[in-house]
C-alpha cells in the first residue's frame, strides 16, 4: 500500500517553516508526499540583508523567477513532489490599502478552488495538511488558502463536480498545521535557561516567548517523531534565502536542544473518515488498505 501526503501553502517557503521535517520524514519511509504552492509569492519583500547580489538583482526584476529557483532547491532537500496552483500572491497590504483585484485572495473559490480539486483527484491523498480558518496568522493568502483547501476537499469527493477533472476522492484525514505554538516556544526557552544560559539566541528567544505567550495554546493532537529531520528542515528553509536570513533566531535553534525537548511537528487532526486514537504520533495512524481505493 502506498500512502500520499498532500500538504497546501500559501507561498513558495510556508512549506519549509511549516512542515518540512515531516515532509522528509515521511518521504523517507515511502510516502508520496505533495505540496502545493498556491501563489507564486510575487509581492513578497527581500527579508535576508545578506542576500548575494546576483539573487538580489535578480529579485529586482523577477522575484517569482527567483522564488521558483529557491522552492526547486527546497523540494530537492525535502525529496517531495511540487505543484503551483497559479494564483497571484496578494501581499500584506497596510490597514486600508485594497488588494489587487486579480490576487488570490480576492479570486471567488469556484474559481480558485478548482486547480485544487485537479490536484487532489489527480494525487489521491490519504492525508491533507493545511491551515486554520484565520490561516495560523492572517495573511490574506494565508486565510484564503485554508477556505480553497475546504472548498476543494468536499468538491473533490464530489462526483457530481467537476467531473472533467478525474474520478472524485475523498481524502481520509485533515490536519491543521500546529508547528508554531507557544508549546514549543516555551520548551526551547526553558531548556536554553536551564542548559545554556549564555547562548546568544536567549534575549530573541525570550521576547518571543513573550508575545507567543500571549496567543491562546494550540490544540495539538498529533505529533511527529520528525527530529532527525530537522536539519533536513533547516536546509529547506535556507533554500528560500530571499526570505529567511540563515540566523534566523525565529527559526533557526539548536537543533540538539530541540530534539531534546520537542523532537516532533505538531498538529491538529479536524476531520476523520477512520478510526485513530489521540494523541498520535502518526498521522496515517487508522489508514487501512480499503482507504487506498
Amino acid at each position: 500500500m502506498t500512502l500520499r501526503l498532500l500538504a497546501v501553502h500559501a507561498h513558495p517557503d510556508d512549506e519549509s517553516s511549516k512542515g518540512a521535517a515531516t515532509y522528509a520524514y515521511y518521504s523517507d519511509r515511502g510516502v508520496e508526499v505533495t505540496v502545493v504552492s498556491c501563489t507564486g509569492g510575487e509581492r513578497g519583500d527581500i527579508q535576508n540583508p545578506g542576500l548575494e547580489p546576483h539573487a538580489t538583482a535578480m529579485a529586482d526584476r523577477d522575484m517569482a523567477g527567483l522564488r521558483r529557483l529557491e522552492m526547486a532547491r527546497a523540494q530537492a532537500f525535502m525529496g517531495i513532489q511540487h505543484r503551483w496552483l497559479g494564483y497571484l500572491d496578494s501581499g500584506l497590504p497596510e490597514n486600508g490599502e485594497a488588494l489587487q483585484p486579480q490576487s488570490f485572495a480576492m479570486t471567488p473559490l469556484e474559481i480558485s478552488g478548482v486547480p485544487l480539486v485537479k490536484v487532489i483527484r489527480e494525487v489521491r491523498p490519504h492525508v491533507v495538511i493545511t491551515y486554520d480558518e484565520n490561516g495560523g496568522y492572517p495573511h490574506p493568502d494565508h486565510i484564503r488558502t485554508h477556505d480553497v483547501t475546504m472548498w476543494a476537499l468536499d468538491a473533490a469527493a464530489d462526483a457530481e463536480q467537476l467531473p472533467e477533472w478525474g474520478a472524485p476522492w475523498a481524502a481520509s484525514k485533515l490536519y491543521y498545521d500546529r508547528i508554531i505554538s507557544p508549546q514549543r516556544f516555551r520548551a526551547v526557552y526553558d531548556a536554553l535557561v536551564s542548559g545554556a544560559p549564555d547562548h546568544p539566541l536567549l534575549a530573541s528567544l525570550q521576547e518571543m516567548t513573550g508575545w507567543m505567550g500571549e496567543r491562546q495554546p494550540a490544540n495539538i493532537t498529533s505529533q511527529v517523531p520528525a527530529g532527525e529531520f530537522f536539519d533536513v528542515r533547516d536546509n529547506a528553509l535556507r533554500a528560500h534565502a530571499s526570505q529567511v536570513p540563515p540566523d534566523s533566531p525565529f527559526f533557526f535553534w539548536p537543533n540538539d536542544i530541540q530534539r531534546g525537548v520537542w523532537p516532533w511537528e505538531d498538529f491538529e487532526l479536524v476531520r476523520s473518515s477512520v478510526e485513530t486514537t489521540l494523541p498520535e504520533t502518526d498521522l496515517f495512524a487508522g489508514i487501512t488498505d480499503e482507504d487506498n481505493q
